[in-house]
């Protein structure tokens, strides 16, 4: 099978240049009433990041003030449900305040966040509000052209390539919540491929009966915006690995950042930056399908998201499932698979997932908003706080510089090198390690941010900003958090990947996916 997983996070598109750019932070400041129901501040605090507000606290603040209310009518409920194709739909309700009560503004704000949170995780192509009539205008407004939320407006219909849609409707034309897991190969038979796209080069593993026989490493620039350069230069390193195995190529696997359909479409990859997205379109949609088809005699092939590649590989690792995965590189990759091996079916671009409610949170240079995961999971968690790490850093690696506040990764993964050698030397570690332990409190609170909808009793945690020492520190914290603030999830066991799968584990999982009839 061939794998490939596209590691560039956070953020696909339909090939539009715009994955690439920077985005200005438009969110509005967040009102003083609505500090009042939604800022807190959690138990364990990140050593580095006093005024970390976690979104699940937030919340959870926001619900005890509604429970805590007398004032007769003060509070009715709105339910929004967020539709898929096929039918599939996330549903979910929030008590809000009456318009005339002071917690309106909380009620606004958090329900476009709740929202916003649904869309990211799950994907959505129509929003459909019911509720006080005053919000769901509110709410529409917000989710149009326009609106604080308009990239997502414009995001999703370069997903799904439909238009975006916002109904207010009754409760009883509200659908139902409905699923499709999608169910996924488990065992690399035959004789199969795996490859990778990096940001700088493609690697191609050939597998055997789950025995991974040979890989390559071929140079590529993915700033090119001619899809045919990038199906020539992913093609000859598919053959030339295809030409070490024993016997005929009888499956292609893979993985891609950003929405992959279930019909391994690349919706919205961001591999692909500089491609125009009236050829993304024709040529890079289906250019996965179109490889196993002109490419290798029309064999299966099977991608899935490279959040969900990581999570199977860990499910494969334990033995078990309910095991949410999460890769620390350049974003957030994550994804969960069932207790029974199964996969959500979901986007997983959990890095735009709103995450800390601080007004004065990081903008997310992907996205129009603040706080979003993907500032405090991945790369950019270590390297904004490197300075009050007391790392030694050069003008252009402080957090201020236009160069750590583009979309290129480069600088931010020289800036990670200075911190991993910060935290070998005796005298610079004691501080440098505050920036794992920040991240680690980070990564407790998304655990239980993300525990609202999935029964995780697994996490799986990679990726550079994991490897070291660090790695454990951050559990070590996550685990703290959870003892504190979450109880009931105590639980939740944490894991670090074996030798094997940092060398083939994913690969492997990758080659098995496509399952032979």
């Amino acid at each position: 099978a061939i794998f490939f997983q596209l590691k560039l996070t956070p953020a696909l598109s339909r090939g539009i240049t715009a994955a690439m750019s920077i985005q200005t932070c438009t969110d509005p400041m967040m009102s003083q009433a609505a500090m009042k129901f939604l800022l807190t501040r959690p138990s364990v605090p990140a050593p580095l990041d006093p005024n970390f507000c976690p979104f699940v606290l937030s919340k959870r603040k926001y619900m005890q003030r509604v429970a805590d209310s007398s004032q007769l009518g003060a509070v009715s409920e709105l339910h929004f449900a967020v539709e898929r194709p096929g039918g599939c739909v996330g549903r979910d309700k929030l008590p809000v305040f009456a318009e005339t009560h002071e917690g309106f503004d909380a009620s606004v704000f958090l329900a476009g966040e709740c929202i916003r949170y649904m869309i990211w995780q799950r994907g959505g192509l129509k929003l459909m509000l019911s509720g006080p009539a005053k919000i769901c205008e509110l709410l529409k407004a917000a989710y149009s052209e326009g609106g604080k939320y308009a990239f997502e407006a414009t995001t999703m219909p370069k997903i799904y390539g439909v238009p975006w849609s916002v109904d207010v409707v009754k409760p009883a034309e509200l659908p139902a919540s409905k699923d499709e897991p999608i169910i996924c190969g488990k065992v690399a038979s035959g004789c199969r491929i795996a490859f990778d796209l990096g940001k700088s080069d493609v690697k191609t593993v050939a597998v055997k009966d789950g025995e991974v026989l040979s890989s390559e490493e071929t140079e590529w620039d993915v700033t090119n915006p001619d899809p045919q350069y990038h199906y020539d230069v992913i093609v000859k390193a598919m053959k030339a690995t295809a030409a070490k195995l024993p016997g005929p190529l009888v499956a292609i696997g893979g993985s891609a950042t950003g929405a992959v359909s279930a019909d391994s479409e690349a919706t919205w990859c961001d591999c692909f930056p500089n491609v125009p997205k009236d050829i993304y379109q024709e040529k890079v949609v289906p250019i996965f399908k179109n490889i196993a088809k002109n490419e290798f005699g029309g064999v299966p092939i099977k991608v899935i998201n490279d959040g969900e590649v990581t999570a199977v590989a860990g499910s494969q690792m334990i033995g078990e499932g309910s095991l949410f995965g999460i890769s620390l590189g350049s974003s957030e990759g994550s994804g969960y698979v069932h207790a029974d091996g199964s996969l959500t079916g979901w986007i997983n671009e959990n890095a735009y997932n709103p995450f800390d409610l601080n007004p004065e949170g990081p903008a997310n240079v992907w996205s129009p908003h603040r706080g979003d995961a993907s500032m405090y999971l991945g790369q950019r968690a270590a390297t904004r706080l490197a300075k009050k790490g007391g790392v030694d850093l050069p003008e252009d690696m402080m957090p201020d510089h236009p160069n750590m506040n583009c979309a290129s990764h480069v600088h931010h993964a020289q800036c990670l090198k200075k911190i991993q050698a910060a935290m070998k030397d005796p005298t610079t570690e004691p501080q440098a390690r505050k920036i794992y332990e920040s991240i680690g409190v980070y990564m407790g609170y998304a655990v239980a941010q993300y525990c609202e909808y999935l029964d995780i009793k697994n996490v799986l945690i990679l990726g550079r900003v994991t490897t070291g020492l660090g790695g454990d520190i951050m559990m070590e914290y996550a685990k703290k958090v959870l003892v504190a603030d979450f109880p009931e999830l105590a639980h939740i066991k944490f894991h670090t990947p074996t030798e094997h799968m940092k060398r083939v584990g994913q690969c492997v999982a990758a080659a098995a996916l496509p399952e032979l009839k």
